[in-house]
């Protein structure tokens, strides 16, 4: 079990869902959490709740100088949690450049602004935590996803890209990967979500590898042996499989 008593975290994507849950976790653990998100007033909000030491810092993941400025103003930190994410169904026949843009900019940009952000402190302190979400639907295409899976996926390239230089050194990069939480983004969804799990569980889930030392961790269990081993499935089978027609 990792020592988080004094350790300064902090989350981006905090304002609601899951990213409200982590906070509350590592509060309760002992870390400072900083929290950032475009809403001033959620994050407001989510501080008072906060058990620890904890302020906010607002932030526009898909703007490269609101993120220098906020990753100033937090100034140096033991770890990041990258929790921002945006989502809308769409299929390809029905493709909406402007959300398919902002899933992009969210999901992958954002993150790759974040982690450029914090990662020459923490190469010049030879130390640090950074983690990225990921999803199930990062693992292979899915019926109406544009925009949301290729923009998981890439984030899951970058983890792994990250983890092979810095494995051996002492920055820990770990990657994880949800199924369907309950938020205001699945709400949008009109089909049956198997393994469902709320953002309570689903932090518990967060934390539980953050005191690991794996890299990387996919859940809900069962239902991620599905996703994983659709990635050795021939392409008839896996369009017969998660195909909807």
């Amino acid at each position: 079990m990792q020592d988080w008593q004094g350790k300064r975290y902090w989350l981006v994507g905090a304002s609601e869902g899951l990213g409200r849950a982590v906070a509350h976790t590592l509060s309760r653990a002992g870390a400072e959490v900083i929290v950032s998100a475009r809403s001033e007033d959620r994050l407001k909000t989510l501080v008072d709740e906060l058990p620890g030491t904890a302020s906010y810092v607002t932030v526009d993941v898909t703007n490269m100088a609101s993120v220098q400025k906020a990753a100033a103003q937090v100034g140096d930190i033991d770890g990041m949690v990258y929790l921002a994410g945006v989502y809308w169904p769409m299929k390809a026949q029905e493709w909406d450049n402007e959300k398919a843009d902002m899933m992009a900019q969210v999901n992958y940009l954002g993150a790759s602004r974040v982690v450029g952000e914090v990662m020459p402190q923490m190469v010049a302190r030879n130390a640090g935590h950074i983690v990225l979400t990921g999803s199930l639907s990062g693992f292979r295409g899915l019926p109406g996803a544009i925009g949301y899976s290729a923009s998981k996926a890439g984030l899951m390239s970058l983890a792994e890209s990250m983890q092979y230089d810095l494995r051996t050194s002492p920055i820990k990069v770990q990657l994880i990967n949800p199924g369907y939480i309950k938020t205001r983004l699945t709400d949008m969804n009109d089909f049956k979500m198997p393994f469902i799990m709320s953002p309570e569980d689903a932090a518990n889930e967060f934390f539980d590898h953050m005191n690991d030392d794996a890299f990387k961790k996919s859940f809900p269990m069962l239902f991620s042996w599905l996703f994983r081993g659709s990635q050795f499935m021939p392409d008839w089978m896996y369009y017969r499989i998660f195909g909807t027609d």
